[in-house]
């Protein structure tokens, strides 16, 4: 539309209210106070309007599409999500890897994985594990740097150097001074940091979880047990308006089984929210 055009429909929504609903001054326009006590019911009708049409379009479609950040998407549940689709062969899966948050209300999206602490207004969150990350790197590396303990870490090619998990995983393993700062790569996710260190150059801290079939395969190696919780949580989240929506029903049930399976691999406070 054009600026006319909207500026019309607004004299005609005014006319209807009987109040100005925006105060123009100085060449700017703000919401007036009628206006500002109408938007949030307004934005949760609209966004209520847009929630009813995406179930429609999408349960008729039988098209699960679920959004999850590039490290565990590429990863963890990159390797699984085949054994969802055997299952429910009926629907069809789109899964798309971003580390923007989306907005579920807005988007296309069913679900999504997201980190946090599990409270996002108007979402359904359940709970799938917490983050956790340790020192990985390839057995080449390992071998050629003599790597026997955590304070020989603090001398070789660590990839994001001066990240505070850094000084969290060394305090925890008893070394409370902050390791000093250095140049190093730094990668947006674990995938990039995975495929660096396969040619055997740095060490990274990862989340073991996410590359079990690699460690099992001897491909990474984890030189020392000890873990390092940052706080956060993996989360399943849609929006309130859409629980019980078959598709999502399923996607919820099969992630349980899924972290059934894995619960062995990792220490128990991994599976536990705070």
């Amino acid at each position: 539309m054009t600026q006319a055009a909207v500026s019309y429909q607004i004299r005609q929504l005014e006319d209807r209210v009987g109040k100005p609903l925006f105060v123009r001054e100085k060449g700017r326009v703000r919401l007036s106070d009628v206006g500002r006590r109408l938007l949030p019911a307004l934005t949760g009708a609209f966004a209520s309007m847009t929630d009813a049409f995406a179930a429609v379009w999408s349960e008729d479609e039988d098209v699960l599409s679920l959004n999850a950040s590039v490290s565990i998407g590429a990863s963890w549940l990159s390797e699984r999500i085949g054994r969802f689709q055997l299952r429910h062969p009926d629907l069809a899966v789109r899964m798309s890897l971003s580390n923007e948050v989306v907005d579920l209300a807005t988007s296309p999206y069913d679900a999504a994985i997201r980190v946090g602490y599990g409270k996002w207004d108007g979402l359904r969150a359940d709970f799938l594990f917490r983050q956790h990350f340790s020192p990985i790197c390839a057995p080449v590396f390992l071998e050629r740097n003599a790597i026997e303990k955590p304070e020989d870490l603090l001398s070789v090619e660590r990839f994001a150097p001066n990240d505070r998990w850094w000084a969290g995983w060394f305090a925890v393993n008893g070394i409370g001074t902050p390791p000093p700062p250095r140049t190093g790569i730094v990668f947006d996710n674990q995938l990039q940091e995975a495929t660096a260190m396969r040619e055997g150059f740095g060490i990274a801290l990862m989340s073991p979880l996410f590359w079990r079939a690699e460690l099992d395969a001897g491909r990474l190696v984890q030189p020392f047990g000890t873990l390092y919780y940052p706080g956060p949580a993996q989360w399943l989240v849609h929006s309130e308006s859409r629980a019980g929506v078959r598709k999502i029903e399923r996607l919820r049930e099969w992630l349980r089984e899924e972290i059934a399976i894995d619960r062995a691999f990792l220490p128990a406070e991994v599976w536990e929210p705070l």
